[in-house]
């Protein structure tokens, strides 16, 4: 199908930023041209025989948002989310592409289990999924598995996230072997004896509640160990979930040193502090746990001065029953596809950084660590998001596409959400704008 994108401000971070049309066919952007903001006075004159125009006036345009971070849960725990439910939660969130963690059951260690979710992926469609391959047989921190067999399966990086590699010794020799074969390493970097027995942060809360804490430093000094063997290695090494003020300085000084280093954060890490505990129980218990007002501020100051590289959710869903136990017990991890755009877009309105800037952290940037290019160019794959800056409305969980509902952001008041995501030149996710007698514009998802 030919498809004209028409009268959208286009958004390509440091290459487009102004109203144009954009001309689909056969998958691929084929054209991209000066539009006019104003779709029933110019409609009758396009030119190019399309046989959609979709209506982006007053809407953003930009090279679709990928997710460096989620847990899908499928092989394995198909009752929290299964490949289908997050690939269309995916889709409805802007992303259209995603990196899915290993930690399933069985644990994507083996060309069997990553070849089970990349062909998986491709039969339900939607969204791209690039699998993430262990780096230790059942990410249990001891053997390394073999990289070759699962890059050559399909995976675009290797980590035991959700665990760290404890053993220096390993770490780097499993650093030396992704870096031969060009895969990108993602570390959860945390002192797991440090922070044996926590569920939150330690600190004011966690005394206040009678609750074990996790201080920063076991955090810190994971990511400073990590930093000094992708030193002492050479390779590409992704450091996971930022929340620390020590963290986020830790990589800004390893950049200025030229080590080969990115980071992300998640937006939970950028908006709640421990405190929210208080108020939204095992729905902000995530590991790491939400830290002082302190690391948010140098979360947002990372963010905005480019020490940290992208905003990934760490999608994490877990079942009603879960999340119910007591805090101690209740598993770590929050879902984020679905809410990850209007919350991070809460720090364009505050104005701690620019909608390009955004867009770089959840698109450009994603892409560029992880090789590939997604940006709105003539001959490129259609792949981009739409996205309404001027809606207001309440996060609704119960209208979410994940099976899950473990999210603290149920209920908030957010501006922008995303109204289309295209993959290949598919629409994948559409959300209708109908105009009432006054003007006004109502949504209602197809």
């Amino acid at each position: 199908m030919t498809i004209r994108i028409h009268g959208g401000r286009v958004i390509d971070p440091g290459r487009l930023d102004g109203i144009f049309d954009i001309l689909v066919d056969r998958g691929r952007i084929v054209d991209i041209l000066p539009g006019q903001p104003s779709f029933s006075e110019s409609v009758s004159t396009l030119e190019g025989g399309a046989e959609r125009i979709i209506d982006a006036v007053g809407l953003i345009v930009i090279p679709g948002l990928i997710d460096l971070h989620v847990h899908f849960r499928e092989p394995g725990q198909e009752h929290k989310e299964t490949l289908e439910t997050g690939m269309a939660a995916a889709a409805r969130g802007g992303f259209i592409a995603v990196c899915t963690m290993p930690n399933t059951r069985p644990a994507a260690d083996s060309k069997d289990t990553l070849g089970f979710i990349v062909n998986k992926s491709l039969e339900v469609g939607r969204v791209r999924v690039f699998p993430v391959g262990a780096v230790t047989r059942g990410l249990g921190g001891q053997t390394l598995c073999d990289y070759a067999e699962l890059k050559a399966a399909g995976a675009v990086a290797v980590s035991d996230d959700g665990m760290p590699v404890m053993n220096s010794l390993l770490m780097r020799q499993a650093l030396e072997r992704a870096n031969a074969l060009d895969l990108l390493m993602i570390s959860h970097s945390e002192d797991l004896l440090l922070a044996a027995g926590g569920a939150m942060n330690e600190g004011e809360i966690s005394r206040m509640m009678g609750v074990k804490g996790i201080p920063a430093a076991a955090e810190t000094i994971g990511v400073m160990r990590d930093i000094a063997l992708a030193e002492l290695t050479g390779a590409r090494l992704h450091i996971a979930h930022v929340s620390a003020e020590g963290s986020v300085r830790a990589v800004r000084e390893a950049k200025e040193r030229g080590i080969r280093v990115t980071a992300e954060t998640a937006p939970h890490y950028m908006t709640l502090t421990e405190k929210d505990v208080l108020k939204y129980g095992t729905h902000a218990k995530m590991n790491p746990p939400l830290r002082t007002a302190r690391d948010r501020e140098a979360v947002r100051r990372g963010l905005a001065d480019g020490t940290i590289d992208a905003v990934a959710t760490d999608h994490a869903p877990h079942t009603r029953e879960e999340k119910a136990r007591d805090f101690a017990k209740a598993p770590n991890g929050i879902i984020g596809l679905e809410t990850a755009l209007p919350v991070s877009l809460g720090l364009v309105w505050d104005q701690v950084m620019t909608l390009p800037e955004l867009i770089e952290k959840m698109s450009v940037n994603p892409a560029r660590i992880l090789g590939i290019d997604n940006r709105l160019t003539k001959g490129n794959s259609a792949d981009l998001t739409v996205i309404d800056p001027h809606a207001t409305y309440r996060i609704d969980a119960g209208k979410f596409r994940s099976k899950a509902r473990n999210t603290p952001f149920d209920g908030w008041a957010v501006k922008g959400r995303v109204v289309l995501t295209m993959v290949g030149g598919e629409v994948v996710f559409e959300e209708g704008r109908q105009k009432t007698e006054g003007g006004a514009v109502n949504f209602s998802v197809e």
